[in-house]
């Protein structure tokens, strides 16, 4: 009892550890892509001390949360091929509209290649596919996944973490119109969460639409924007268009350019949808641009391809690309190659 006891409250003192740095950083640093990793290593710990529970020594104790972590790499890929198909009844087929699809395939056929590679066996094996390429396949869509798997828990916590609600400027981010001048109910959903800012503010604060017009767009974003709100009884001295956007990024800098000729913005909110907030947090970090970012909610079906094309968004940049392929090389190639020298000898 004394050493489960010792064992359960050293796995606790880790979590609890971690945990709180999570907090600390996530509240002054959200836009560090670091607190993802620290994030999935919280959440590691939390299933170790759960399986403490049970009883055992540490091998046990890991034991039991390896097949727990197991369990949920299993059902990953069942959820987004699903959540793919259902997109495609409910949308379309185009390729953004089946990322969630394809990526569920890939990670199955990781799973796959690990799950033969293990039935088999590596002692006596002499066949390169075996012995180098299902593991090495294996390895790449697992460490893959695995910074996915952390960039999807981190969005999810992003928008529930505590902020400040009172602001002299709410700021909301345009997105394609619906029939080329209507407010879809993805930038609806945006501008229900400014307008709540804007009454927990006593109604005081500038509200900025930001969006520029597309070519199939007989308005701009803002217009419409800037409708739906006189509609819902916003003052139109409360409203500043920023109306030649065409990116999160433009729609940041021409909106800082006139918040400046303006003054200044004071304190302020920057509102898009939750699967987006990070990359605009972000953006306004590298434009020295201070806002605290606020996530609409969208369809929990849409929520997953979105967050996947948020993820190639991140993870293109080339920063985080090059840290990404530094890991890569570190937790799987090298490991690789040490091992392969050793198996031809």
């Amino acid at each position: 009892m004394a050493a489960l006891l010792t064992e359960t409250n050293v796995l606790l003192a880790i979590f609890a550890g971690s945990f709180f740095l999570l907090l600390l950083l996530c509240v002054r640093r959200p836009h560090l892509l670091g607190n993802s990793f620290l994030l999935l290593f919280t959440l590691l710990a939390l299933i170790l001390c759960v399986s403490s529970l049970f009883g055992g020594g540490y091998w046990e104790i890991a034991a039991r949360a390896a097949m727990a972590v197991l369990v949920i790499l299993a059902l990953v890929p069942l959820m987004l091929i699903w959540n793919g198909i259902v997109m495609i009844r409910r949308e379309s087929s185009r390729l953004s509209n089946i990322l969630s699809l394809l990526t569920g395939l890939l990670i199955a056929g990781g799973e796959a290649a690990a799950a033969v590679f293990v039935l088999r066996g590596y002692a006596g094996q002499t066949d390169i596919l075996h012995v180098l390429v299902l593991p090495l396949f294996a390895a790449t869509v697992f460490y893959g996944a695995s910074l996915l798997l952390a960039f999807v828990l981190y969005m999810l916590l992003l928008p529930i973490l505590p902020r400040k609600r009172v602001f002299d400027t709410v700021i909301v981010h345009g997105c394609a119109l619906l029939h080329g001048d209507g407010v879809s109910r993805i930038l609806a959903n945006r501008l229900d969460l400014a307008l709540k800012l804007y009454r927990k503010s006593a109604e005081k604060a500038l509200l900025v639409v930001s969006g520029g017009k597309g070519s199939d767009e007989t308005v701009s974003e803002a217009a419409a924007m800037r409708g739906y709100l006189l509609e819902k009884g916003v003052p139109k001295e409360h409203i500043l268009a920023e109306d030649q956007s065409h990116s999160t990024g433009e729609n940041l800098r021409f909106t800082d350019q006139l918040l400046l000729e303006r003054g200044g913005g004071g304190k302020i909110a920057l509102v898009t949808s939750n699967y987006h907030m990070y990359r605009c947090v972000c953006i306004a970090r590298e434009l020295s641009f201070s806002c605290t970012g606020f996530g609409a909610k969208v369809a929990a079906y849409y929520w997953p391809s979105a967050v996947i094309r948020e993820f190639a968004a991140v993870y293109f940049k080339k920063k985080d690309f090059l840290r990404a392929l530094i890991g890569y090389i570190l937790l799987v190639i090298l490991p690789f190659v040490v091992l392969f020298t050793g198996y031809l000898r």
